[in-house]
């Protein structure tokens, strides 16, 4: 079974995604709203996709992503920002970001469908 855990400081994000993600029985789905605790269990391989918030308190997204891409470079990682500004998605690019959705989401069926295009389901 694959494995996704959910990285966002926004304890809403969270259920909805969950509620509406955890529908499939194809993956299991972990969330961590403290990106340090998340990027510790992300690097011991745990997880093969990443559904990752770029803009958080305790660390950036966009540090997240190259810590993980260095240690566990197969791991899928889709960065959420409701900031899609050129820099940001230049910078998710160019440390590996597999995908990206823009917050508020337009359609919880996108977010879902990006997922299963990452993990080949």
């Amino acid at each position: 079974m694959k494995k996704v855990v959910i990285v966002d400081d926004e304890h809403e994000i969270l259920e909805t995604l969950t509620k509406f993600l955890g529908r499939s029985e194809k993956y299991e789905i972990d969330t961590y709203s403290n990106p340090t605790l998340a990027l510790e269990s992300v690097k011991r391989g745990n997880y093969d996709l990443v559904l990752l918030d770029i803009m958080m308190p305790q660390m950036d997204g966009i540090n997240f992503l190259k810590e993980v891409k260095e240690v566990v470079p197969k791991t899928k990682v889709i960065m959420m920002t409701a900031f899609s500004t050129e820099d940001r998605l230049v910078d998710c690019n160019k440390f590996g970001a597999d995908d990206y959705v823009t917050k508020p989401f337009m359609s919880l069926r996108d977010v879902e469908n990006k997922v299963f295009d990452n993990l080949g389901l």
